[in-house]
């Protein structure tokens, strides 16, 4: 039975480009149909059900496909994921709402100064590959906080690891959840509180029964169709306004168009104006605010748990290192478009929707200001005309209603929703599960229970997971913030607490326990203090330190005060203690050396 189970399996691995090959073609097809039912009269909702519920359906399928009672294969999927798929499923797990659904949309409201996003959370995953990658995959364990116990020999670390690991990635979830309400509201005609909870099926369905393995192989599934998703629409409006398919090389001209009318709109703070605030000035405290961002989301994306744990489910060290320039290719291919997806939108909005007759404006603009509020339209002067001023929209719809700004075919506007969705249920899968196994590994079982069975294990985690996909729901459903900020928060969290104990504990022998767990959870305390009080105490904060933010820093950024702290308590209460054991020291000097012995298997 063993035996055939290895085969199978052997099987599968060894045709994963046909299997995904002809999936992705099988998609095309699918769409290039429904494209033509559009122009033989079938509903718009008809068409959004089909994306919607077929993709659902196809990510559910997998999921059940990939069920196991394998803990191995629950937690890192066997540890045998090739480097190219591994790859793709990093850049599913990675390219979140707030990549797909609100990348683009900060740009197009905050113009250059938006980049930040950009640059950081691409450049982070240089950090990755040198830093930590390839060493955590020899360390050999399950999860991040699995590593922290080991490396520090002891709960402690492991249990501080879980709190900071439950805070970032639980902030992240719910962004996801919001991402998720917003698609399903918007192409199942449904409200909003309700379209969080049918998403949040989607999700379950994907990874309960079948944990890694599972959200392996629907990310790279999802992949697949985030990718083709989100080039489509700004290929095809590339070619019609410059008759070349390449955004990349065309968007400069729709900035030059930018510029011309917001000179004539009377526009302050030009779209391609640098570090600029609202009346367009250059100033310090926007150029510090910039590359703030790009230092906390660089050092946010090395910390979270979610990514960290997909290059565990390589076959080897070698794999690892790999994969990690897999995962850079793949998420450039939608980075490097974000501008121009940014671009398009505002040259289209401003050409056909500002100055027009409000009784007269798009139907795409009824249609969408009836999701959430996510966009107004108010006539303050009373003389029937919108105004840029009387025109607001949320960053979180530009992408999603591209497709319908620039006038393309439905079906283009249900293949972005799908994608949409499949950025969203990628990640919010890897973020349950790194939430649902840290409990069930590294509390229920490492600190409650260590005699725990396999199958009680795998009961434990799946009930975790569904009920944290409930509470991150419920948390949604309350609109806390815009999608790309929560994340900021989430990347901010892991990076303050997260960071300083991974490096040290890779590339400084001398950290001790003591001082990993004190600067860890200094770092920590420091960033969520600064975040909880600019964001929802205010005052309190201004009266306690007499500004409104510590030199002009925003809370998205609030690593910046936490991350310094955890580093240097670290290194000197490291100091102020005993020095780890002989043995430990030796294992990690031989982490650090490229061939050698897998630490677990």
């Amino acid at each position: 039975m063993a035996n055939s189970k290895t085969a199978g399996e052997g099987g599968f691995l060894g045709n994963l480009g046909k299997i995904y090959g002809g999936y992705a073609g099988g998609f095309i097809v699918f769409t290039l149909i429904l494209a033509v039912l559009e122009q033989m009269g079938v509903p718009n909702k008809i068409i959004g059900y089909c994306f919607v519920f077929l993709t659902i359906g196809v990510y559910a399928y997998i999921g059940i496909l990939s069920r196991t009672m394998d803990l191995s294969e629950y937690y890192v999927a066997g540890r045998k994921v090739p480097a190219l798929y591994n790859g793709m499923a990093t850049g599913a797990d990675w390219m979140s709402a707030a990549s797909f659904i609100s990348m683009a949309g900060g740009i197009y409201l905050g113009g250059y100064n938006a980049l930040g996003y950009v640059l950081g959370w691409t450049g982070g995953y240089v950090l990755v590959g040198i830093l930590l990658a390839p060493y955590l995959r020899k360390f050999g364990q399950f999860t991040v906080p699995d590593f922290l116990g080991a490396r520090y020999e002891g709960n402690g670390a492991r249990l501080c690891g879980v709190i900071v690991l439950f805070c970032a990635s639980f902030t992240y979830i719910v962004a996801q959840c919001f991402g998720i309400g917003i698609i399903t509201a918007r192409f199942l005609g449904i409200p909003f509180e309700v379209a969080i909870f049918v998403g949040l099926l989607g999700i379950l369905v994907c990874s309960m029964l079948g944990g890694m393995r599972a959200v392996t192989w629907t990310q790279v599934a999802q992949y697949i169709i985030l990718i083709i998703s989100y080039l489509v629409p700004v290929v095809w409006l590339s070619t019609k306004l410059y008759g070349v398919p390449i955004p990349e090389l065309t968007y400069g001209q729709a900035l030059q168009q930018i510029t011309e009318l917001e000179n004539k709109l009377g526009v302050t703070k030009h779209f391609t104006d640098a570090f600029t605030n609202a009346k367009g000035e250059f100033t310090w405290v926007e150029f510090n605010n910039f590359w703030a961002l790009v230092l906390c989301l660089m050092i946010g994306t090395a910390s979270l748990p979610h990514i960290l744990m997909r290059y565990f489910t390589t076959p080897s060290v070698r794999e690892a290192r790999n994969s990690v320039a897999w995962s850079i290719f793949f998420i450039f291919l939608l980075y490097f478009t974000a501008p121009a997806y940014a671009a398009f939108a505002k040259l289209e909005v401003y050409q056909n929707v500002i100055g027009q007759p409000i009784a007269q404006l798009p139907a795409w603009v009824q249609n969408w200001s009836q999701v959430g509020g996510l966009l107004t339209i108010k006539d303050a002067n009373s003389d029937g005309v919108l105004q840029l001023s009387e025109f607001i929209i949320n960053q979180d719809i530009i992408v999603l209603s591209m497709p319908e700004i620039a006038g393309l075919p439905y079906v283009v506007s249900g293949l972005v929703a799908a994608g949409g969705l499949a950025a969203a249920l990628s990640t919010a899968d890897g973020l349950l599960l790194a939430i649902a196994n840290a409990l069930s590994h590294d509390v229920y079982y490492k600190m409650i229970d260590p005699k725990a069975s396999s199958a009680r294990r795998l009961i434990v985690a799946r009930g975790l997971l569904v009920v944290v996909a409930i509470i991150a729901a419920a948390v949604a459903g309350t609109r806390p913030s815009g999608i790309i900020q929560m994340v900021a928060w989430a990347f901010s969290l892991a990076a303050a607490g997260l960071f300083a104990p991974l490096v040290l504990g890779i590339w400084w022998k001398r950290t001790t326990k003591i001082g990993a767990i004190t600067g860890m959870m200094s770092g920590f305390a420091v960033c969520l203090f600064y975040l909880v009080m600019t964001r929802y105490a205010p005052v309190t904060f201004k009266d306690m330190f007499g500004t409104d933010l510590w030199f002009g820093i925003r809370n998205i950024s609030s690593a910046l005060f936490g991350l310094p702290v955890a580093f240097i308590v670290t290194y000197v209460v490291s100091l102020m203690t005993p020095e780890p054991s002989k043995e430990m020291q030796d294992f990690v000097d031989s982490i650090r050396v490229p061939k050698g012995i897998v630490a677990a298997t």
